[in-house]
């Protein structure tokens, strides 16, 4: 028996990276958490101590900030794809470096008619993801960019049921004819090139992805998440794919009989857990090759 070093990769994880724009007395802010990561030949590190090829993940941390300054932030995607292009001209035995972008949105305080110039306020909600490998040395290069939202609540009152469902002796679940649809979802999708408008594709796939949810009759999730991946491939053909990873909100109906009350669809108990989890891929029939884009991305099929 032999053994051998399988799969790896080191990194810096959540670098808190705030980057302030003061070119004018109205000022911008991007705030980001930002994981860097590399993958290669780095086997000598773990079986002999060997530290020769390994750029420190204190270094990588340094970059990041460097890189908010030097390269500036105009969308995760874009300071993403130049980190990980710029880490492997510095590691020569990576082959491939992966940065993770979350970035927190900031609101103008309500000050004047447009906002205070540099008083901001945090929102609340979805958080807005950026994923990029970069994949190789040279000609050969390849840049992989997955975007995403996450943390996107997003609940309908009506227009959901959920019936004529298989049933064993098991089966509790009444049928429903109108229920209440609820999720907390992530939604990831792939882009086929990295010559994209970044924001101003992100702007657009989240209102399809919101317009799909809402005008969707749902039999049930499953069909509401291949409606939004739909949506959004149908509208741009720059999308590869979209993966969704979707809890189930459950809401029931509380029994207000004991007090004398009718509950006719009214009042309802929130259940945290457990909860359905539903993951679904939308892909075109012709999608490019994913290469190592997926890696390391979890809780997707």
């Amino acid at each position: 028996m032999s053994i051998v070093l399988g799969a790896n990769q080191y990194g810096k994880a959540e670098n808190r990276v705030v980057r302030i724009y003061r070119d004018t007395v109205r000022h911008e802010i991007r705030d980001l958490n930002v994981s860097t990561s590399l993958r290669g030949d780095f086997e000598a590190a773990h079986t002999d101590g060997d530290q020769a090829d390994i750029l420190p993940t204190d270094t990588q941390k340094n970059t990041a900030f460097a890189y908010a300054k030097e390269h500036g932030v105009t969308s995760p995607e874009d300071y993403a794809l130049a980190l990980g292009r710029h880490f492997l001209d510095a590691a020569p035995k990576a082959d491939a470096a992966r940065i993770a972008v979350e970035e927190y949105a900031w609101d103008r305080a309500p000050v004047g008619p447009d906002g205070h110039d540099h008083a901001f306020v945090r929102r609340g909600g979805a958080t807005r993801t950026a994923v990029v490998t970069v994949d190789g040395h040279g000609a050969g290069q390849a840049a992989y960019v997955i975007a995403g939202v996450q943390d996107l609540v997003v609940l309908k009152s009506t227009g959901s049921e959920f019936k004529g469902f298989l049933k064993d002796e098991y089966t509790t679940l009444p049928e429903a004819d109108d229920r209440i649809l609820a999720t907390s979802l992530v939604a990831r999708w792939r882009y086929d090139g990295t010559d994209v408008d970044w924001n101003a594709a992100y702007d657009s796939i989240l209102q399809l992805l919101l317009e799909a949810f809402a005008t969707t009759y749902s039999r049930a999730l499953q069909e509401t998440l291949y409606a939004m991946g739909r949506a959004v491939l149908e509208a741009h053909p720059e999308v590869a794919e979209v993966r969704f990873s979707a809890p189930n909100k459950h809401h029931f109906l509380y029994d207000l009989s004991p007090f004398g009350l009718e509950n006719n669809g009214e009042v309802f108990i929130a259940a945290d857990r457990p909860y359905g989890l539903i993951e679904a891929t939308v892909t075109r029939d012709d999608a490019s090759d994913p290469g190592n884009a997926w890696v390391s991305t979890p809780g997707f099929v």
